[in-house]
Formats: structure tokens, C-alpha cells, sequence
């Protein structure tokens, strides 16, 4: 743990050379130096250079406790875990959890090398059924995911998260199901969308497939939109990282939106990434 402190120090006097590293996380101006922390990121390095902005968002409260979210360049969240009495305070306190979360991922253990990879690999094992055999298979989950992590070498963690939390939008929804009943390899599915980001049209062509299970099932999305909102708020009182919560959140809530605005909203046959398009792509 002194080792973990000492290299967050030796961060800060790198990326916040002007700041108190021993006063950091005690500084109520924890806000602005957030975004001074991102904006030295993108000057050294480019990191995420097509998003260079901290956004933040409170949600609607007559009054406490607020909650407030952080999303970071390249779309990580994050939320305040405390009882907030203000909006100011729930905006400080989810920029401090959204500081602890950059600068942790800024240490070289949280960057993808071999030795993450083989370690990780190894984890993925243990907490499944599989063997390190179905490393080199890509058609297996321990496979596709060892391909992933390979293909996402020296990249950090936050960076990676971005290419995951799609992966976990499209097992959600059924398409991840959907693109093996096609036949489509999983090396092939993982290279298609890792050209893509997670962005609005991502997420109109998800709202119109909830759209369409809804037809098929009356109800379901104000149940599956109860149970993302409670998901969501566990992970935020944990302190976790949010972004697969809030997209399912904000897919269920445009898909209602859009059912109830306009009854006669096209299917997503109209209007979504052809399946067929991808299996015959390569």
C-alpha cells in the first residue's frame, strides 16, 4: 500500500507538477483539478484526443441526498458514493473518485502487457469452467477474451474499458447471441466493433432492439429499466465504474421514450447494423 501511495505521488508531481501531492485528495477544488489533470494528459500524450472534455451531470432531486456523475475523455464514469447534502458536494465527491480512478490508472499495473495478460488469462480460468488450453481458441469466451486483451496491448485500463462495456451492452441485448447463430467468429465480431464507439447511433440501434422485445414481451423494459437503475445505484455507492450501468440505463429510457412518443417506430430491421453485412465483411 506505501508503494501504491508513493508511485500516486510520484503521478501527481508529473501530470500536477504545482500541486501538493500529500494534499491532493484534501483539496476541495478537487474539480477543476480533474480537469487540469485531463487536459495535461491530452497535451503529453493524446489521450482520447476526439474527447478532451470532463462532462458532468445531476440528476433532478428536490432535495438531498444529489447525486452527480463524471464522465471522463473516453467515456469512463463515475459517481459520488457518499450522502451528499448539496450538489456541490456530490459534484466534489464524484470528481474525487473520478481523480483516485485516473491516477490508479496511470500505474504500469494498470497498463496491458504480457505479464496482465497471462495473469488476467489466468483469473478468467479460475472463475470459470474453462482451461488455459482455450486461451489459443478463439471461439471459446477464455479466447476471445485473451484476443481482446492482445489486441488492446499497451493500452490502459480506462482505455480498454471502453471496447469492453460495448461487448457487455451486446451480450445484454442479445445480440452477442444473435451474431453466433449467423456464424460469425468471434475474432470477427471483436475487430468489427472495435472500429466503433459507444455513441448515440450505437445506441439508437440498441434502444430499437429493446423496442422490438418489448413487442414480443409487454413489460419488459420497465422491468429490465428497474433493475438497471438499482444496478446502477449499488455500483455507485461502491464506488465502482459506470458507464455499462448508465448506457443500459439510457438505452432502456430512450427506447420507452421513443415507444410512447411514436407508436409506430420502425424495427430495427430498418434501421441497424446488418448482421449479415458484418458475417460477409471480411
Amino acid at each position: 500500500m506505501d508503494r501504491t501511495l508513493e508511485s500516486l505521488r510520484h503521478i501527481i508531481a508529473q501530470v500536477l507538477p504545482h500541486r501538493d501531492p500529500a494534499l491532493v485528495f484534501k483539496d476541495l477544488n478537487v474539480v477543476s483539478m480533474l480537469q487540469e489533470f485531463w487536459e495535461s494528459k491530452q497535451q503529453q500524450r493524446a489521450a482520447f484526443p476526439s474527447e478532451g472534455v470532463v462532462v458532468y451531470e445531476s440528476l433532478p432531486s428536490p432535495g438531498p441526498p444529489f447525486v452527480s456523475y463524471v464522465t471522463l475523455p473516453g467515456g469512463s464514469c463515475f459517481g459520488n458514493f457518499q450522502c451528499c447534502l448539496s450538489r456541490a458536494e456530490a459534484r466534489r465527491d464524484a470528481a474525487k473518485v473520478a481523480l483516485i480512478n485516473s491516477l490508479f490508472n496511470e500505474l504500469p499495473s494498470r497498463r496491458i502487457t504480457k505479464e496482465f495478460i497471462m495473469e488476467s488469462v489466468q483469473e478468467a480460468v479460475a472463475s470459470t469452467s474453462g482451461t488455459l488450453d482455450d486461451a489459443d481458441d478463439p471461439s471459446t469466451s477464455i479466447g476471445a477474451y485473451h484476443y481482446m486483451l492482445e489486441s488492446n496491448m499497451g493500452k490502459t485500463m480506462l482505455e480498454f474499458q471502453e471496447l469492453m462495456t460495448i461487448f457487455q451492452l451486446l451480450h445484454w441485448n442479445g445480440s452477442l447471441k444473435a451474431l453466433r447463430e449467423t456464424k460469425c467468429s468471434r475474432q470477427e465480431v471483436i475487430s468489427y466493433y472495435s472500429q466503433y464507439s459507444l455513441d448515440e447511433k450505437m445506441r439508437s440501434h440498441m434502444a430499437l432492439d429493446w423496442i422490438m422485445k418489448e413487442r414480443e414481451s409487454p413489460g419488459i423494459l420497465s422491468q429490465e429499466l428497474r433493475m438497471a437503475l438499482r444496478e446502477l445505484e449499488e455500483a455507485r455507492k461502491a464506488g465502482q465504474e459506470l458507464r455499462f450501468y448508465k448506457e443500459k440505463k439510457e438505452i432502456l429510457s430512450l427506447a420507452l421514450t421513443q415507444i410512447y412518443s411514436d407508436p409506430d417506430t420502425p424495427s430495427p430491421s430498418d434501421d441497424q447494423l446488418s448482421l449479415t453485412a458484418l458475417c460477409g465483411y471480411h
